[in-house]
């Protein structure tokens, strides 16, 4: 049995041909990721142009700086959400201060608050897309469907009880997206606003 501390080995060997260069690990990165980081650059940008923007942005810095990664730290799939991020954040902040310089409405305060609320929000979207699907199955039938416990446990064929383990376990998750430490799994960094 591995390591518990071992990165997966597809990150790793992803890693070590992104710094061989291979064009085809690139491809294979961006099928694998492509709409993760599209959906958290949306989430934290609102503008669909903008987010091709930053990702483009996320899979240049892949391609140009592959041992930026180190799997040590965490899996590939967190680093990559991190950058996405980070990357994200610094658009909506030059976006926003720009438009503050041009006499638009709101104040620093303004941008802080909006740049905190979409960093919750992107980091609340990849706790969902991350959690494991029993949970996030559950979650979706009780909010999206409005399923009590019961219905969400006669929905899914589990016992009431594991129902709402599912939903107990799968909300606490959620909660951390509003913590000022790191999402689960998230890498260091992509806690905060960036």
């Amino acid at each position: 049995m591995a390591k518990k501390d071992a990165p997966p080995r597809w990150d790793r060997k992803m890693q070590q041909r992104l710094a061989r260069g291979e064009a085809a690990a690139l491809g294979e990165l961006y099928d694998r990721f492509a709409s993760l980081v599209h959906g958290l650059a949306h989430r934290v940008l609102g503008d669909e142009r903008a987010a091709d923007g930053v990702t483009r942005e996320v899979f240049a810095h892949v391609w140009q700086h592959p041992d930026a990664y180190d799997p040590k730290q965490g899996p590939l799939r967190s680093w990559v959400a991190g950058l996405t991020h980070r990357l994200a954040v610094q658009r909506l902040r030059a976006t926003e201060t720009a438009a503050l310089a041009q006499g638009g409405r709101g104040s620093t305060e303004d941008l802080e608050r909006k740049v905190r609320h979409a960093s919750v929000a992107a980091r609340a979207d990849y706790i969902v897309q991350s959690m494991p699907s029993p949970l996030r199955a559950a979650l979706e039938l009780a909010y999206f469907q409005r399923r009590d416990y019961r219905q969400t446990a006669a929905d899914l064929g589990v016992t009431e009880d594991e129902a709402r383990r599912r939903l107990r376990l799968g909300l606490q998750l959620l909660a951390t997206a509003h913590d000022a430490g790191a999402a689960p799994g998230a890498p260091p960094g992509y806690g905060g606003a960036a």
